[in-house]
C-alpha cells in the first residue's frame, strides 16, 4: 500500500514513567496509553486559541506526536517548560524520523489509525521511498470536513471549537485542568461557538468566504475546487450566498456536522 509523505509535519516521541501524565495535563485530547488509536489533540493559549495540534498514539513504550512544522518550535520550547521537574523524555525527532499517510493499515512502522486513514512514523531512511506528493491525504481530509493548522488556519487564530474537536473526540471533558481548559468549557456549556468547518466547493484559490458582502470566514488549501472553510454559521442561511473571489460556491456540512447553518448557538442544550 502506498505511503504519501506528509513532509510538513514534525515528529514527537514522550517517553518515561510520566509522559502520560503530562500530556494528559497539558492538551486537550483523550490521550491513549494503549492500542493502536491515535487521538487528536491540541495545546492551547491560555486564551484558548489552538496552537498546535496533531495526533498523538502509542507505540514502543512511548507516546508519538505530530506538529505543523511552522509551530515546531515552539510547541517544543512549551513542552519542555510544562515538564518541569516530571519524569519524561521529550525526544525531537525531526532530523531522524518522518510522519506520512496511508488510506490502509500498513505493518513494520509506527501505524496509527487518524481521524482520516492511518498514520505512518518512520525513519527519514525508510521515508525516502514514499510518494512525496500528499494531494490524496488532502483529498480525504477536505471530504471529511477536517481542518488543519498550517493548511487551513494560522496558530493561535482559532478556538477549539471552530474546528470541531468537541464533536470530533478532540477534547476530552471528562478530565481535570488543562491549558486553556476554563475557555473550552464555557464555550461547550453556554453555547457561544459560532464559527464551525464547513466544505467549500468551486473554489480556485483560498480567499474569505462573503456572505451578502460580508467577509464570513476563510478557507484552507484547495484540491480540486474544495477546501476546508471555518465560517461564521449564523451569517449563512436559505436565499443567502456564498462568494469566494467574486464566485458563487456551495457549502456542505461534513457528515460528522451536528450543527446547521443560520445557527447562532450551536452547542446542544
Amino acid at each position: 500500500m502506498t505511503i504519501h509523505l506528509r513532509a510538513d509535519r514534525a515528529v514527537f516521541r514522550f517517553s518515561g514513567p510520566d509522559a502520560h501524565k503530562l500530556l494528559n495535563d497539558v492538551v486537550t485530547g483523550p490521550i491513549p496509553s494503549a492500542g493502536n488509536m491515535a487521538a487528536w489533540w491540541a495545546l492551547l493559549s491560555p486564551q484558548g486559541k489552538v496552537l498546535a495540534e496533531g495526533l498523538a498514539g502509542w507505540a514502543q513504550e512511548a507516546l508519538w506526536l505530530d506538529v505543523h512544522a511552522s509551530v515546531a518550535d515552539d510547541f517544543f520550547k512549551r513542552m519542555k517548560m510544562y515538564r518541569l521537574r516530571a519524569n519524561v523524555v521529550i525526544d525531537d525527532l525531526r532530523a531522524s524520523h518522518r510522519a506520512g499517510w496511508a488510506s490502509e493499515a500498513e505493518s513494520g512502522q509506527i501505524v496509527h489509525q487518524g481521524r482520516v486513514g492511518y498514520r505512518v512514523i518512520d525513519s527519514a531512511d525508510e521515508a525516502k521511498g514514499w510518494v512525496a506528493d500528499d494531494s490524496d491525504y488532502a483529498r480525504a481530509r477536505i471530504a471529511a470536513g477536517i481542518a488543519e493548522l498550517g493548511q487551513d488556519f494560522a496558530p493561535d487564530s482559532v478556538f477549539a471549537h471552530d474546528i470541531g474537536m468537541d464533536i470530533l473526540d478532540g477534547i476530552d471533558f471528562d478530565k481535570g485542568c488543562y491549558v486553556g481548559q476554563e475557555v473550552v468549557s464555557r464555550m461547550k456549556h453556554r453555547g457561544t461557538a459560532r464559527r464551525r468547518p464547513v466544505i467549500v466547493r468551486g473554489v480556485e484559490t483560498a480567499a474569505p468566504v462573503l456572505a451578502n458582502g460580508r467577509d464570513s470566514g476563510t478557507i484552507g488549501r484547495v484540491v480540486d475546487g474544495a477546501a476546508v472553510g471555518i465560517l461564521r454559521l449564523d451569517r449563512f442561511g436559505p436565499g443567502i450566498e456564498a462568494v469566494v473571489d467574486g464566485k458563487a460556491v456551495a457549502l456542505e456540512l461534513p457528515g460528522w456536522a451536528t450543527y446547521a447553518f443560520g445557527e447562532v448557538s450551536v452547542e446542544e442544550a
